[in-house]
């Protein structure tokens, strides 16, 4: 246990490498059978390696653009918001006390001051910006580790005694990775691509952007479309009414409804193999570890750490008790032997599949 803590604390004091190399692995692993399959056209491997880099960089570029400018153009815009706001709080206030609800105007003022929204925003924007502005060194890292890619198998199979079972498990940890990340990645560009044209048809300030941040912060768990409507709903707010703002609310409601709790779970299968409390959980853990990529990333390096702790026998009890509902499948099915069963799933979104076959 000790061990586990110093490794942890070990981890946590690198994130500024650590963080890095990880979203670059996660990239490759994305974009590695796209590049086999150039090369299987007959383009050398570095030809391969070019057109998956050029397209990423160029989506990366035009990102951080439209980030920066509408950066710029929010700062620009920053005293007719913050007046907007104010007016807006005046015209609340000014509704309670039709109510016969009285206000201490000072003390709300003091508490909920406008400006601290605008400058959450802002700030949120900022951040945002120097994440994809920093991407140029996660893109040459994602470089090197594929370019290693095609040599880790022979490194494998000369430094362990039983190379066979360590490639399996290693197949299996890059196709559950990969599965997962290619459909988020499409069912995340889809939300991002409805919210943002939802957002324009109601005439938001910056729809682009919210379009933009609803598309990256999908891959956050649970808690990623609330922390994705903020912004657009305060933008909602100043530039329009809360009536306004209330609908976009309800916009990011039913599409994360739609995508979240039908559309995602058809094109998912049956699940992660990861129950909600543990999927929760691990976005709290690999938040306070790694920061915001540590939440992105929460759900795939918990399936790693899953098989990982399938493999032993000594740790395969805190693989079940990741396990989600497909371990009380596993129960009935083979009459308390649902360890076992779960060792030849390997894989966390496996079963609908095996099924099938």
């Amino acid at each position: 246990m000790a061990a586990i803590v110093v490794v942890l604390a070990g981890v946590q004091a690198a994130s500024v490498v650590v963080v890095p190399v990880l979203l670059a692995l996660f990239i490759a692993i994305i974009c590695h059978p796209l590049i086999e399959w150039f090369h299987r056209q007959g383009l050398p491997r570095f030809l391969a390696l070019l057109p998956v880099v050029g397209v990423i960089a160029i989506i990366v570029l035009l990102l951080t653009g439209l980030v920066v400018q509408s950066v710029n153009e929010f700062t620009q815009k920053l005293p007719e918001y913050r007046d907007r706001s104010a007016a807006q709080f005046e015209w609340l206030v000014a509704q309670a006390e039709s109510y016969n609800i009285s206000l201490n105007w000072e003390l709300l003022q003091s508490q909920l001051d406008p400006s601290r929204a605008i400058n959450l925003t802002v700030n949120m924007l900022s951040g945002v910006g120097n994440f994809m502005a920093s991407f140029v060194i996660v893109l040459l890292i994602m470089v090197f580790m594929i370019g290693e890619a095609r040599i880790v198998p022979a490194k494998i199979r000369l430094a362990i005694k039983h190379p066979e079972r360590t490639m399996g498990n290693v197949g299996a940890i890059l196709h559950a990775i990969n599965k997962y990340l290619a459909l988020k990645t499409l069912i995340s560009l889809f939300t991002g691509v409805l919210i943002g044209f939802s957002l324009w048809l109601m005439n938001i300030d910056h729809y682009l952007l919210w379009g933009v941040v609803a598309f990256l912060f999908n891959y956050i768990p649970n808690i990623g479309s609330i922390l994705a409507s903020v912004p657009a709903i305060i933008m909602a707010l100043i530039q329009y009414n809360p009536w306004i703002a209330g609908a976009v609310a309800l916009l990011y409601l039913a599409v994360n409804v739609i995508m979240g709790n039908i559309i995602e779970p058809r094109v998912m299968g049956r699940g992660l193999g990861l129950s909600t409390l543990v999927v929760f959980l691990s976005l709290l853990f690999w938040g306070w570890m790694l920061g915001p990529v540590g939440m992105l990333l929460s759900v795939p390096l918990t399936m790693v750490v899953k098989i990982a702790l399938m493999e032993s026998d000594s740790t395969r009890w805190l693989a079940i008790a990741l396990a989600g509902d497909e371990i009380l499948r596993m129960a009935d099915n083979e009459e308390g032997s649902g360890a076992a069963g779960l060792e030849n799933t390997h894989v966390m979104a496996e079963p609908a599949e095996t099924k099938r076959q």
